[in-house]
This record gives C-alpha cells, structure tokens and sequence, in this order.
C-alpha cells in the first residue's frame, strides 16, 4: 500500500498539482483504486460519501490522459449538477498543470452553450445521464475514443430513477475501455448493472464497521412537529457550531424554515433544486469557504457539498429513504474529525425512523429535550460567535490558482486567432516557455489562456505591448 502519492507512478505536473491541493497520504479507497485503475483494470468499489473517491479515479484519469487527443477520453456521470460542478473542479485542479480540460454537461443550462465547449478540445466529460444522453443523440458529444467510464454514486442514480439511462449510454461506448463503479451500498438493481457491463471487474469494499462512522455522535429527539423550530434555536445556541447544515426534506420547507430563522434573526441560508443554478453554487461556494455557519438544505442540494470542518448535522425532516440518513450525518466527522448528527421526529416520521434504525441496525440514542434556561445561558456565545466576520477558510484549489493566471484577450476565431498564434505570442517573451502555457480557449470573439508557474503578471506585461497576428489586442487578467 503506498503511504505518499509520490509512490505511484505519475507524473510531475499531476504530483505538484497534489502537493499544492494540499493532498499528502492517499485514502484507504485511493490507496486501493489508483495502482489499479492506472493498470486499466474494471473496478467496483463499494465507498461511502466522504472516503476521497473522487481523487481515487480522478487521478489515474489525468494521469493517462493524451492531451492531443481533441475528443473526451474519460466519462463521468453522476446524479446531481451539484456533484457534476464539484467533479469538474476536482479533475480541472487535479490535471491542471498537465492541461487537461474537463467539461460539465447538467439539464437546467442552456443547451448551446455546453454544444459550444463541446466543440472544443474536451478531455475528460462529467455530467448527469439525461444530459449526457441528450448530447450523445445529438451528436455533440462523441465518444470513439473513450478510454475511461466512472458510475459515480450509483446508489443515488438508482433512488433519482437513471440507472436505466446509464444503461442505455454504456450501449453507446466503446467496449475496449475501463470501466468504474462507484457505490455505498449495493441493491439487486446496481448488481444487475455490474453483472452486465462489469462481469469480471474486481471488487473493492471499503469496510466499515457500521454504516456511520462511530466518529458520529447521533441523537434522536422526539418532538412533535410544531415545537421543531423551538428545538433547533435551543440545539443551535448550545452547540454553537463552527460550521452546520439543517436538512429538510422539500425545498418548500427549506424555504418556510429559512424564512422563519431570519424572523428568530438567526443568520441562514437556504439551498434547493428549485434555486438558480448561479445562486446554488455561489451558496454553496460561500458556505464551503465558511463564509457563513448555518446553511438549510434539501438532501438532493447538499451533493457535492465537501465540507472539512462541519461538525453539526441537524435532520429537521426524518428522512423518507434509510440511504439518505446515512448520507446525510456521513458529510460531518470527516478527514479523522469527529462530529455529531441531530434528527428530530414528530409522531408521523415514525415509520422512517423506524425502517432507518431497522436499516442501520441499532436504535438511535434518545435525548431529553434540554431546557429553555439552558439554551438562553448558552445563547450568549451563540450570539457573540454570529457577531463576528468570519475567518474564511482556504480552498484547496486558491494556493494552486496562486500558480494560475487567466488571461482574456479581446480576439477569437472570427478574427482568425489561433491557439498556434497565442502559444507564439507568449513563448517569444524571455524567461516564459511552452510549459508555462496551460489550457487555450479560443471562442469566437475572445481567447482565454491559462498562464502557470506564477509568470502570469509577467506575461501580462509583455503582451499589452505586442501585437497577435499583426493586430493590436487587448489583454487583461480574466474576470473568475
């Protein structure tokens, strides 16, 4: 077993990407998935939420990746935008010296646009199997020289409906390829999936003792359903937590709850499939940087959200499928941390609790409901703690990004620029070479370019003093 990425077989610009996303030790599932997927074998790996898996494929993927090669060499479908968005930015960050570019491919977005980035040279695809689907038929997507196919969270495609659809796009493939699985539990529908596309992978399980982490302190309050709201202030304030999400079960209740903490002027957030996508990632963005403390969530909403440092789930809604309580306190106690997940259950939530504790094979531990006095002493902290700006955290891509400057120039296709006369445009400035050039995207009316290794000011400099192509073009650092 390998105790430093340096130990596997990859190259320098993968292995610097890694130092500066501040990945040392391998996870006990990229340990055991890299060596083997860099082999090409077929793997179904049974991994909850939370165990790293996304570094586990994602780097044997960027580091076979022919970066000449203009069509995707790698699928990766998923269930929600939101895990497509953080797969995206996972691989781009991962492959980002090597200059691998990844695409994401999501229903609710204009469909001329992702046509658009398709057109370019894509490498690696992440997308939901509508969409992906959709661009399969429509010929915008084309995959005769995929090499690697990831099923990520196949437990969830099956609850959302799509694991026939991943059946149908597997019909599409090419056979000689890699084929991953990924999934934390196994039904007879992903058995059958396996039996048919993957009859000779091997199979990796990430043993757990339990199905939680016993990392995860659970509590169960029984509440009836109006006195949920008073019970959350009384959790809130004496928990205090640095970092907490409230998870309901409609987007409707989202929104009631949000709308009732602000009249209590507990400061929220909410999130939901209902929401602009723009909005959902921002929130989501703000919420990982801990810009805020408290966000209130649908289950399908919190997909992709890879908090480190949440140390308090609150089940404000029961929730209806046994998979989606242990999804759900699985995103606290991460990284070796520990943490502690909350459920309130009013009278008519008692059948999905009692199905979730049949599921998980104990009952969860009863708590008295703590006192009115309690939570008013502690509500001074709670209050302190809101009153203060936030310390917000580094994201494991900014000391990357440090690296990495985006340049715009006001010049595309139409004015006849190419990649070949960017490329010559920034290597005829001394001290900058080839490989300080990352990804080149040349639109129709505008370029943008990547400059790597911190020369990006430098470069900067120089071309505001050149011309491209015989013309004078503008260039100034991108707008992120």
């Amino acid at each position: 077993m390998n105790n430093s990425f340096k130990d596997y077989k990859l190259s320098k610009e993968i292995v610097k990407a890694l130092t500066l996303m501040g990945y040392e030790n391998p996870t006990e599932v990229q340990s055991k998935v890299i060596d083997k997927a860099l082999m090409g074998k077929d793997l179904i790996v049974q991994a909850q939420t939370g165990s790293g898996k996304t570094a586990a494929y994602g780097i044997p993927i960027c580091q076979s990746i022919d970066i000449e090669e203009r069509m995707p060499q790698g699928l990766i479908l998923v269930p929600t935008r939101e895990l497509a968005v953080q797969v995206k930015e996972d691989i781009t960050n991962i492959g980002r010296f090597k200059r691998i570019r990844c695409a994401v491919v999501f229903g609710k977005q204009p469909m001329s646009l992702q046509v658009q980035e398709l057109k370019q040279r894509v490498h690696i695809v992440a997308g939901t199997p509508g969409r992906v689907m959709d661009h399969i038929k429509r010929g915008s997507l084309k995959l005769e020289k995929l090499r690697y196919l990831v099923i990520d969270e196949a437990d969830k495609m099956l609850n959302m409906g799509f694991i026939d659809q991943v059946g149908e796009i597997i019909d599409t493939l090419p056979k000689e390829r890699t084929t991953m699985l990924f999934s934390a539990t196994m039904a007879e529908e992903i058995e059958r999936l396996c039996q048919r596309y993957l009859n000779t992978a091997e199979k990796i399980e990430i043993t757990r003792e339990t199905l939680i982490s016993e990392r995860v302190v659970q509590e169960l309050y029984e509440v009836e359903k109006e006195e949920k709201l008073e019970l959350l202030k009384r959790i809130l304030y004496i928990e205090n937590p640095e970092s907490c999400i409230v998870f309901c079960s409609t987007k409707e209740n989202v929104d009631t709850l949000n709308k009732r903490m602000k009249g209590e002027k507990i400061y929220t957030r909410a999130l939901h499939g209902g929401m602009e996508q723009k909005d959902r990632l921002e929130i989501m963005r703000l919420f990982k940087r801990g810009g805020f403390r408290i966000l209130i969530a649908t289950d399908v909403a919190a997909r992709g959200i890879d908090v480190s440092d949440l140390d308090l789930i609150i089940n404000y809604d029961v929730p209806v499928e046994n998979e989606s309580y242990v999804h759900r306190i699985g995103r606290t106690a991460r990284a070796g941390k520990s943490g502690k997940a909350v459920t309130f259950a009013a009278p008519y939530e008692k059948k999905y609790l009692n199905s979730i504790e049949e599921y998980i094979g104990y009952k969860i531990p009863r708590r008295e409901i703590p006192s009115k006095e309690k939570s008013e002493v502690a509500k001074k902290e709670f209050v302190k703690k809101e009153r203060e700006a936030p310390q917000l955290k580094i994201d494991k891509g900014e000391l990357l990004n440090k690296e990495v400057t985006k340049l715009y120039i006001n010049a595309g296709k139409k004015k006849k620029m190419r990649p070949g006369d960017i490329v010559g445009a920034i290597t005829a400035i001394e001290g900058v070479n080839a490989e300080d050039i990352g990804i080149i995207d040349v639109q129709d009316n505008v370029s943008y370019v990547d400059i790597l290794n911190g020369k990006g000011d430098k470069v900067l400099r120089a071309l505001q003093k050149t011309t491209m192509k015989g013309k004078e073009v503008r260039v100034q650092k991108a707008k992120k």
